[in-house]
């Protein structure tokens, strides 16, 4: 077990077992709210280009990912409204860390995508990104922190992923996977739990100042 993989596993467990009292609330909110399973799974592309199914919190209706795979901008008449304080506050993402847990992602490293657009892949790209366990947050996820309003203003926001939002990150990509170092792994982490807590700091002022 290298060194990345082995603190994967301790901060993902260490997370579980104190994150466990939310995920009950979590479930009995999503429960209340709309009818449908507490949890969403996905079949997404994984290291060696092997599919796995990344678990979320459910945050839309019933087979609302059937009229898309985008989800344009924060009030998408699919998502629930306690589907939009999740995916607001990023909480939808948290049983990922049980795909941790069992191996098929990092904590760091590349989103992982659907087969769709994982076949729009060049070779290059597909040699790079395939070749390293998919992750819950990147360089990639930090600066494409607000993906859904970008494509809320695109006029075709399907093109716009595929021609420019998916180029740009994977460049974002290469920099963890040419530099997997402990040193990143770390600097990665802390930048996307500050940037969670100033978005949700900004979002309380903004709530109290409305």
């Amino acid at each position: 077990m290298n060194l990345i993989r082995f603190f994967d596993v301790i901060i993902s467990f260490i997370a579980l077992l104190i994150l466990s009292p939310f995920f009950i609330l979590i479930a009995i909110a999503i429960k209340i709210n709309s009818e449908g399973s507490i949890f969403f799974k996905q079949k997404r592309v994984g290291k060696n280009n092997v599919d796995f199914y990344l678990f979320k919190f459910r945050s839309m209706y019933v087979d609302a990912h059937t009229k898309g795979l985008l989800t344009v901008g924060g009030r998408d008449e699919r998502i629930t409204s306690v589907g939009y304080f999740l995916r607001k506050s990023k909480l939808d993402e948290l049983p990922q860390l049980f795909n941790v847990l069992k191996g098929e992602m990092s904590l760091v490293g590349p989103r992982p995508e659907v087969r769709k657009y994982v076949d729009l892949y060049s070779d290059e790209h597909l040699k790079v990104l395939l070749d390293v366990l998919p992750g819950i947050t990147d360089y990639a996820s930090i600066e494409f922190r607000n993906e859904n309003e970008l494509l809320l203003a695109a006029k075709d926001p399907e093109n716009f992923y595929i021609k420019v939002i998916v180029p740009e990150k994977a460049k974002l990509n290469y920099k963890f996977i040419e530099n997997p170092s402990l040193l990143a792994y770390f600097k990665i982490l802390f930048l996307t739990a500050w940037g969670l807590i100033k978005k949700s700091t900004n979002n309380l002022i903004h709530h109290k100042h409305a």
